[in-house]
Parts: C-alpha cells; sequence; structure tokens
C-alpha cells in the first residue's frame, strides 16, 4: 500500500476558485476559504448544515492543507480523540477543549467474525489517526468465550474523512507500549498480551517487539524485551542517533490467591532500547522502593518544544507525579483541587502542553456536585487543568455527546492538531 498521498497546496487552492457555488457570495472562493480555515475544526461539522457551498467545503481534501498553511501551529485546534468502547460498532468523538466542542468520526471497517474489540492502541501522527491492535472476541475461534489479541491495524484520514486498512502487525498484540518516532515516519510497538477488559488477571503475555514503516506500509521486528510485559507505556527520549525507546510499568507473571485468585505482578523498573545500537535493551532499575506503591499509575508525556528529553507525568490516587529521569524516580508535583469518589474512572491525557484530568461530575467528592445529581447531568464531565510551567490549575465542564457516562478504565484516548 502506498503512503498517505497529498495534493499540492496550488493545485488545491486552484480547485477552490472553480469551486461551484460560491462559498461566500462577493468573494472570490481563495480568499472565502482563507477566513472559513480560522474556524476550529470541531465546529465544522456543524457548518456543513449552513448551504450546499459550506458542505462542500469543509468536505474538501483542502481543509487540513488549508489550515496548516495559513493557521500557525499554535492556533491550530489541540484536539482529543476519544474512544468510548468498541469502535467497530460505536463512533469515536474529537473533543475540543478549547471551545468545549464535540465532533463525531466514522466507524472503523466492521468485520462481521470479531466483536468487543479494547485495549487496542491508538496514535495520530500529522493528519491521520492509527488504531493498533487489542483484543475481541472471535466467532471463527474455539472456544467462543476466550478473547483473542488482534494483529489488525487502521489509519482514519483527515483529509479524505475515512477509513482505510493497513498491513498488519507480526505478531497480534493487545495493551502494549507504543510511540511514534520523533520524525513521525515509524511506529515502534513493544510487549502486550491477549488481555480483555472482561477479564481481570487472565490471558496471555508477550515480549515481541517490531516497528512500522509508515511510507512503506510493512512491520519490521526488533530485538525482543528481556522479559513478557503487557499493560506498559513507551515514549521517545532525544533525536537523531542518540534516540531511545523507553518502556515503563506493566505486568508479567501472575500469582493466585489462596491457590484460586489470580493477581498481577506489577513491574517497577523501566526498559530502554537504544535505536543507535541495533535495539539493543537495558534496564535502568527500579522507580520506587517496595510499599512505595502499588502499581505505576496513569502516564502521560508532554513534548514540549526542541527540548531532548520530554515531561512525564503520573497520576496516581488524586496527586500527580514527575519523573526525575536522572535519578529514575517520581516527586509529587500537586494534587487535584477536586478528588473523584471513582479514582480508578478517570481520564489522563496531555494536550497543548497541559495536564487535562477528566471524570464525571456525579463521580466528584463535593457538595455542590451532591445537589446536582440529576440523571440529566449523568453525561456532564468535569476537566481539570493543569499547567506545569506556572504550577496553576484552571477547570471546565462539558455536556459528553455520549447516552451514558464514559467509562474511563475502558476508553482509549489519544491528541491530535488539526
Amino acid at each position: 500500500m502506498a503512503p498517505p498521498s497529498s495534493t499540492t497546496v496550488t493545485n488545491q487552492e486552484s480547485q477552490l476558485q472553480t469551486l461551484n457555488p460560491t462559498i461566500i457570495p462577493g468573494l472570490p472562493n481563495d480568499l472565502a476559504a482563507i477566513i472559513l480555515v480560522f474556524v476550529p475544526y470541531s465546529h465544522h461539522s456543524r457548518l456543513k448544515s449552513i448551504c450546499k457551498s459550506w458542505k462542500q467545503f469543509f468536505s474538501s481534501k483542502t481543509i487540513i492543507s488549508l489550515r496548516q498553511k495559513h493557521l500557525p501551529l499554535s492556533t491550530l485546534s489541540p484536539l482529543l480523540c476519544i474512544f468510548p468502547q468498541d469502535p467497530l460498532i460505536a463512533s469515536p468523538y474529537l473533543f475540543d477543549p478549547r471551545n468545549l466542542a464535540w465532533s463525531p468520526l466514522p466507524p472503523m471497517p466492521c468485520n462481521p467474525h470479531v466483536y468487543g474489540l479494547c485495549n487496542f492502541t491508538s496514535i495520530c501522527i500529522g493528519s491521520h489517526l492509527y488504531v493498533l491492535g487489542g483484543s475481541l472476541f472471535d466467532t471463527r475461534s474455539y472456544p467462543l468465550d476466550y478473547p483473542c489479541p488482534s494483529s489488525s491495524a487502521f489509519r482514519f484520514d483527515f483529509g479524505t474523512f475515512s477509513w482505510e486498512t493497513l498491513a498488519s502487525m507480526i505478531n497480534p498484540r493487545g495493551s502494549f507500549a507504543c510511540a511514534a518516532t520523533p520524525n513521525l515516519d515509524k511506529i515502534l510497538v513493544a510487549g502486550g498480551g491477549s488481555r480483555h477488559t472482561m477479564f481481570g488477571a487472565a490471558g496471555s503475555r508477550m515480549s515481541s517487539v517490531e516497528m512500522y514503516d509508515i511510507g512503506k506500509d510493512e512491520w519490521v521486528p526488533l530485538d525482543g524485551l528481556p522479559r513478557f510485559r503487557a499493560g506498559c507505556v513507551g515514549f521517545f527520549v532525544g533525536n537523531g542517533e542518540e534516540r531511545e525507546f523507553w518502556v515503563m510499568g506493566g505486568y508479567g507473571e501472575s500469582r493466585t490467591v489462596s491457590g484460586v485468585f489470580p493477581v498481577d505482578q506489577y513491574y517497577r523498573d523501566v526498559l530502554v532500547m537504544e535505536m543507535k545500537n541495533g535495539g539493543k535493551w537495558r534496564e535502568l532499575g527500579d522507580m520506587w522502593e517496595e510499599g512505595e506503591r502499588w502499581k505505576l499509575g496513569k502516564i502521560v508525556v508532554v513534548e514540549d518544544g526542541p527540548s531532548e528529553a520530554p515531561a512525564v507525568f503520573m497520576l496516581d490516587r488524586g496527586d500527580i507525579f514527575s519523573y526525575i529521569m536522572a535519578s529514575n524516580s517520581w516527586i509529587k508535583e500537586t494534587s487535584l483541587p477536586r478528588k473523584t469518589s471513582d479514582e480508578s474512572s478517570v481520564g489522563f491525557v496531555a494536550l497543548d502542553g497541559e495536564l487535562h484530568v477528566m471524570t464525571h461530575l456525579n463521580g466528584v467528592k463535593s457538595k455542590e456536585c451532591q445537589r446536582l445529581r440529576q440523571q440529566k447531568r449523568s453525561a456532564t464531565m468535569l476537566v481539570q487543568i493543569y499547567h506545569p510551567r506556572t504550577k496553576s490549575w484552571r477547570s471546565a465542564t462539558t455536556r459528553s455527546p455520549f447516552h451514558h457516562p464514559l467509562d474511563f478504565k475502558t476508553a482509549v484516548m489519544c491528541t491530535i492538531r488539526l
């Protein structure tokens, strides 16, 4: 499969001039297009219903490239892509925290033989959204109620507003570490297994590592992890020949309590792959002492400017910690202004250099929220936003488009600029 095709901006603008009907009466189409590209991307789906010419313009392939050409990077809309459940049957949504606006995306291509896709990974590169792997049920497998990992890979093109199927991974996997290289031409995945959200500590684990070449649409195997690991997170540190791929946390083998209940054994260490040495791994040791915490919390990575070392943050029991790479340890950064009653069902993402903590209003410990527990507010979300540089908090509320409260324990999220 060929890499994502792109038409030159010159050809796209010439197409705008010949667009029929006129976008804005009294103005040439190229000037009208420049005016409309300043409208936040999250509002485009609603503006399509204004008139026929606006529907044609906001549905065209030129809108993304025009925004990237005429708008500074800082003014492009930082959006959060949320998969509330199985993307084969439920549409993902884009959420714009600046304008508190929601916009739906079409569901992924449906496979009639599989269902219940979860624990997949989504990652955005440029104007493309990738969905990789996961765990699902397959009606062609036996036993029918036993989940199996998926090797499927899909890509959504915001220019054409459509999905396409990519080359499958060499090894099927879910709950794995994933990151894009700094030059954004490759995707690396590590570890994973077959665990499904319907089961506790069941499922397989694996140690294989592979890299996807976006231009060639092919996967190549790399040196595997030192041991089986699933449920881990990954990110890149450095650029050029000094580039490294870091893997944190996750779980490996499981033990049983009273010989009956399986319990995961979580890792406390960090593994680093040195890309310049052919992908050799080294271990950095444990990030905390025995008894300090049970497992790694929710992790986000803030890529801020040209710095070689990204900022890594962890949300754990209502507190946010900052990772110190030099000492391989965590220090407390701040605490949530408003605690949550269900700390496991909290969304944690890094967007536009800020940390966003998302939960439902009926899950926040507050006397004010206790007076607002009407059923109509069950889908209202509270977004608490922390700025690491200014050490300041702010908050906002938004009514989600979902018919039920979003379960952040199973929802999959990633960020994109459009």
